[in-house]
């Protein structure tokens, strides 16, 4: 009998393949926490320091405009010397240093980091079980689009960094970190988009009809572990797509209820 045939896939499908994914789930959500600094329980991960030489990406201006040697330790910037070469500004040639006793934190990173925690808490069985129960396919759909969401928004802190104002950046808590402070007219900005570590340089002034105006300056670095979390966070939600998929051809089959 097909229905009965189909009935006994679905116990199948719930009992054992869901949790036979979920396991694969949780090997790729907890590699991809290993490399954020972020303490997962029962795994030593412990947070390295990665020193990175930021180059100027501007076409327009020279390679010596800024230069940054930044030291990266997990989620904050623990040491950074940075020299500009700002054109039209009244302090052409300016140096400044982030020290480790006033380190730069990069809330990216962090956010990211918390939404892996979340979602492998999700992933943990029910207290005294050692695997998941499931009733029914709504419950497993239930629970992968919230697993779904803290993948999707961990994944988007590291891709889309917010956008903030001068004004936002000028009274940010990092800028204090900078030792010397830079002059008041010029804000300074470290953030994650993508795979690289950009700094910021926002030198303002007035234009010509004495409206408030400002150059931008990038300089940026590739790191490597921030690619790997990013395929990792992409592997994770295909995952998660898939089971979605599986078990939502058995939506038709309203009544079908594991007792």
């Amino acid at each position: 009998d097909e229905i009965e045939a189909l009935h006994a896939e679905f116990e199948w499908l719930l009992q054992e393949e869901v949790n036979i994914v979920l396991e694969q789930l949780q090997g790729v959500i907890m590699e991809c926490s290993k490399r954020f600094p972020v303490s997962i329980p029962d795994v030593d991960a412990p947070v390295k320091s990665e020193k990175f030489f930021m180059t100027s990406t501007s076409s327009t201006s020279s390679s010596d405009q800024i230069k940054v040697v930044v030291t990266l330790t997990g989620d904050n910037i623990s040491h950074a010397d940075i020299t500009l070469r700002i054109p039209k500004h009244a302090m052409p040639n300016l140096r400044t240093i982030v020290q480790n006793d006033c380190q730069w934190k990069l809330q990216q990173v962090q956010d990211a980091g918390n939404n892996l925690l979340q979602a492998l808490s999700l992933l943990t069985p029910p207290p005294l079980k050692t695997r998941f129960e499931f009733k029914s396919a709504e419950e497993v759909t239930q629970l992968m689009t919230t697993i779904m969401g803290c993948l999707q928004r961990g994944r988007a802190s590291l891709i889309i960094p917010k956008k903030r104002t001068i004004e936002e950046i000028l009274g940010s808590r990092n800028m204090k970190s900078l030792q010397p402070p830079l002059p008041s007219d010029i804000a300074a900005s470290f953030y994650v988009q993508s795979h690289k570590l950009v700094f910021a340089v926002y030198h303002i002034h007035k234009d010509s009809h004495g409206q408030p105006k400002f150059d931008v300056f990038h300089a940026e670095a590739s790191v490597p572990w921030l690619s790997e979390v990013l395929v990792l966070f992409t592997i994770a939600l295909q995952l998660c797509q898939q089971l979605k998929d599986k078990v939502g051809v058995f939506y038709q089959f309203r009544d079908f209820q594991i007792q």
